[in-house]
C-alpha cells in the first residue's frame, strides 16, 4: 500500500482539488491519504474530517506538535503503506509523477526516489523569481558540501519505504526544512535511491506557507546538523 502525507494549515480551500484528485484520477487501487492538519485557523479540520467520512481513503490526523515538522512526523508515524510519500496540499507536484514514483520505487527495489525540477526531462511552472535564485544557490551549496549528484534538496515531493523514514525518527528539524534533513539522512546513511526529472506548476488557490527570511536559520541549522551527522558517521567506518 501506498501512504500519501499532505499537511495542510487554512488549506480549505484545496481540500475539494484533492479530493477530486485522488477519488477520480488516481488508477492506484491500494492507497491512502492522510491529511494532518497543522493548527488550522479556519475550517480546514472541519471540512477535512467530513472527507474522512465521506471517503474511506482519507484519514485525518490533527497535529499534536506545531509545525510542519511536527506534521510530517506524525505522518510518517501513522502511515499504514510500504511506501510513504509526501505531497503538498496545493498540489503543485503532479499525479503522473506520484504514479512514476511508485512504480520505480517497486520495480527496482529502492529506498527512496527523489524527483528533481531542474534536470532535463523536468519542466517547471511559473517559480517565483526570486525564491528561484535562493533555491538554486542553495542546492548547488549542499549538493557540494554532501558531494552528491542530486540537486534539488528542499522539494517536498519524494517517495521512500516507509519503514526507513520510521526509522529517522525522531526528526529534529520543525518546519519547511524537515525537507532537506530527510533527503539528506537517506544520503548520508546509505540508502539506495535514484533521481528522476519531475514537474512542478505554482500553486492556484490559497496562499503560500513558505517563508523566506522566517526560515534561513533553520534550514542552516538543519544543514549544519546533518553534515555533522555524515562525519561522524564517516569516522564509526
Amino acid at each position: 500500500m501506498l501512504s500519501i502525507l499532505i499537511p495542510v494549515r487554512n488549506e480549505y480551500e484545496n481540500l475539494d482539488k484533492i479530493e477530486s484528485i485522488f477519488s477520480k484520477k488516481f488508477d492506484v487501487t491500494d492507497f491512502e491519504v492522510l491529511i494532518i492538519n497543522d493548527f488550522s485557523t479556519d475550517d480546514t479540520l472541519k471540512k477535512a474530517k467530513e472527507l474522512s467520512i465521506k471517503n474511506n481513503k482519507f484519514k485525518t490526523l490533527d497535529n499534536k506538535v506545531k509545525g510542519l515538522g511536527g506534521a510530517i512526523c506524525q505522518g510518517i508515524r501513522e502511515a499504514k503503506g510500504e511506501f510513504t510519500c509526501i505531497m503538498m496540499a496545493d498540489f503543485s507536484d503532479s499525479l503522473d509523477d506520484l504514479k512514476k514514483y511508485l512504480d520505480t520505487i517497486r520495480s527496482q527495489n529502492l529506498d527512496a526516489v527523489f524527483g528533481s525540477r531542474f534536470i532535463k526531462g523536468s519542466k517547471l511552472v511559473d517559480y517565483p523569481k526570486k525564491k528561484l535564485v535562493l533555491n538554486r544557490i542553495f542546492n548547488y551549496l549542499v549538493k557540494i558540501l554532501f558531494l552528491s549528484k542530486y540537486n534539488d534538496f528542499t522539494n517536498a515531493f519524494k517517495i521512500y519505504k516507509s519503514n526507513v523514514l520510521k526509522s529517522f525518527l525522531p526528526l529534529i528539524s520543525e518546519s519547511f526544512n524537515i525537507f532537506l534533513e530527510i533527503p539528506l539522512k537517506i544520503i548520508t546513511r546509505n540508502y539506495n535511491y535514484i533521481i528522476i526529472p519531475i514537474s512542478w506548476q505554482n500553486r492556484s488557490k490559497g496562499e503560500a506557507k513558505f517563508n523566506i527570511k522566517e526560515l534561513r536559520a533553520k534550514y542552516l541549522f538543519t544543514l549544519i546538523y546533518c553534515f555533522i551527522e555524515k562525519i561522524l558517521l564517516k569516522k564509526k567506518k
